[in-house]
């Protein structure tokens, strides 16, 4: 394909403020064969009439109207009205880096279908950036530069929402944005898993991150820590469980307890491992939490594990590499 169309999917609510740095990013892309869709979901402040402006001085910005209510109908809106051959999406308060639709077209058009284009990001904020939002930003960097995102995808979502780009056939039979399952970004990221598309590694970055108090990721329930861990049990469960194998389930923190719960309510028999002398032998929804030594009595089994404090995950890595286990394979982080 010869400059090949780009759609940019944006739903928007309540951004004023952010949206003229966001839409002015876009125009000024070293790439100038995109098409905007924005959709408006029920905003109260001016962001509709802002990007009415925008899309009356550039045909390639088109606005719309949510038929829903909330992102994801947004974004099936935004994707009825789409024309492009690559498909990306953009946070309505972010800001692109001016290369950011040259360098992944050009990844894309490398590498040929069956790839995700992702970038670097960094964040932002008039107020600095909290210590987990920086140690967030160096796990995903760091995946992002090996292509490795997928071997962490229990953790966290691996696939920055804003900063992605694939053909639109591979998007079209990842499900495009039909599932109605939030978190929103973190289900495509795990459909893209699901249809291996291979993610090209990626050293720059590409994408700006906002952070403020009223962001959607910090004040939607439908990003409530509970949901994902809904969504990581659904695919495991679905992607990589085998039910052939015992199954264990690592800590009794509150993780721990959602995962058990979960598992318990689809009748799914597991082992329930802990190392804290004060819950060892004591019953949890019925089950009964035993010492993690308990592992070596079970045969070829595999792990969630929940436990979040980072030390005590070096030494349970280290204890599955003793044992000779692989990740992914036979264990998987869900914190």
């Amino acid at each position: 394909m010869q400059n090949p169309k780009v759609s940019i999917i944006i739903p928007f609510k309540d951004t004023a403020h952010y949206l003229s740095e966001c839409l002015d990013s876009i125009q000024n892309q070293t790439y100038p064969n995109w098409e905007v869709l924005a959709v408006n979901d029920h905003s109260t402040d001016a962001s509709f009439t802002l990007v009415e402006n925008y899309a009356r001085s550039d045909s390639r910005i088109k606005v719309f109207q949510n038929k829903g209510e909330g992102i994801i109908p947004a974004l099936q809106t935004a994707y009825t009205h789409s024309a492009g051959d690559f498909v990306t999406r953009m946070d309505s308060d972010d800001i692109m880096k001016p290369n950011r639709l040259e360098h992944m077209v050009e990844t894309l058009q490398k590498n040929g279908t069956g790839h995700v284009s992702v970038g670097q990001v960094k964040y932002f904020s008039n107020r600095g950036i909290s210590n987990g939002y920086a140690r967030y930003e160096k796990w995903l960097n760091n995946l992002t530069s090996k292509g490795e995102n997928y071997q962490e995808i229990y953790k966290e979502c691996v696939i920055p929402s804003p900063c992605w780009m694939v053909h639109r056939s591979d998007f079209e039979a990842s499900g495009a944005f039909d599932p109605h399952r939030y978190p929103e970004d973190y289900d495509l990221t795990f459909r893209f898993y699901e249809k291996g598309l291979k993610i090209i590694p990626n050293t720059e970055v590409l994408h700006l991150w906002r952070d403020y108090d009223t962001r959607t990721s910090r004040t939607h329930e439908h990003y409530a820590q509970n949901y994902f861990l809904d969504i990581k049990l659904h695919y495991f469960l679905k992607l990589d469980f085998n039910p052939n194998r015992p199954l264990v389930v690592w800590g009794a923190g509150f993780k721990g307890k959602a995962v058990a719960k979960g598992l318990k309510k689809m009748g799914i028999s597991f082992t329930w491992l802990c190392d804290n002398p004060n819950k060892i032998g004591k019953k949890i929804y019925a089950q009964e939490l035993v010492h993690f030594n308990e592992l070596e009595t079970l045969g070829n089994p595999q792990s969630i594990v929940t436990v979040a404090n980072s030390k005590a995950q070096m030494e349970i890595r280290d204890y599955f590499k003793k044992l000779g286990q692989s990740p992914m394979i036979d264990y998987f982080f869900f914190c």
